[in-house]
């Protein structure tokens, strides 16, 4: 058993994730510069591609990433028109 606490809870879901893609990429990379253009391009909205380079990229703060995103889908993912 893990003996580690996690208090991520993930908020957005994979149609959420793909929807928003265009708009949560620009913002990603600002915040998150590890994310190159070519990884992006990968991504293209695939949330479990989206998983493999958070690890890639910030395996020792993945929980951060993470977080950060469930916060942005949060005040901007969820926003019907």
């Amino acid at each position: 058993m893990l003996s580690h606490e996690s208090h991520i809870v993930v908020v957005v879901n994979k149609d959420e994730f793909q929807g928003k893609w265009k708009q949560f990429k620009g913002d990603l990379k600002k915040e998150w510069g590890k994310f190159t253009d070519d990884d992006l391009q990968v991504i293209e909205g695939n949330y479990d591609k989206f998983e493999g380079k958070i690890q890639e990229r910030y395996g020792d703060r993945k929980e951060e990433v993470e977080q950060w995103t469930d916060e942005w889908f949060e005040n901007n993912g969820k926003q019907s028109k």
